[in-house]
């Protein structure tokens, strides 16, 4: 494979950044080991790059009632699948099979959520997210209502709704600069810490 650019766009320099995002990239780099294109493609914007990440984190940084932050992986998963979204699939697959602590679960849900071994919780779930994505208008108050039965508080149906419609935005920004995942993502949480990588 030749290797591609991380972005259509302009990338600026680390040492460019302005104080705030410079402190956050560099906390997520020495946390994760590397820093994720996403937030190399967004650099050069710095008033989108911190709203884009402060929403990033309202919605997917917290456990509630009905909704894990594995169960919000795998919202990104499913639908980021149904919108072609290499980069998120890629980067949240790796995310979920940590949270979860399956390293094959994201797979199936990236593939056909529908014969993934879920809950029938995170399948009623997941069947209103791909709906909201594919067809948004087609998504009544039934459905919303189908959450609740399955115990999800108000809150979290409004989670479901916000995390879709936030990567749909997140979906299309990858495709339209092309951003492309980094490498550690594709086999982070499919093999142990420390296990040695198999060869090519």
């Amino acid at each position: 494979m030749t290797e591609t650019p991380i972005s259509r766009f302009p990338l600026r320099p680390a040492d460019e950044l302005p104080p705030d995002l410079a402190q956050r990239y560099a906390e997520v780099q020495e946390k994760s080991g590397f820093l994720p294109n996403v937030f190399a493609a967004l650099a050069w914007r710095p008033d989108e790059a911190r709203a884009f990440f402060a929403m990033h984190d309202a919605l997917m940084d917290k456990d509630t009632p009905g909704l894990s932050k594995a169960d919000r992986e795998l919202i990104v998963v499913a639908t980021s699948a149904g919108n072609d979204c290499l980069y998120c699939v890629v980067a949240h697959g790796a995310v979920a099979r940590i949270r979860t602590k399956d390293p094959h679960i994201a797979d199936h849900v990236a593939v056909d959520w529908r014969k993934a071994p879920l809950s029938p919780r995170m399948h009623a779930v997941l069947a209103v997210a791909t709906r909201l994505s594919a067809e948004p208008a087609s998504v009544t108050a039934e459905d919303l209502a189908s959450l609740t039965e399955h115990g999800l508080t108000e809150d979290d149906v409004w989670d479901v709704g916000m995390i879709t419609s936030f990567f749909a935005l997140s979906n299309r920004l990858a495709h339209f600069a092309a951003i492309t995942p980094n490498p550690e993502f594709f086999l982070m949480g499919r093999l142990p810490r420390g296990a040695e990588v198999p060869p090519a």
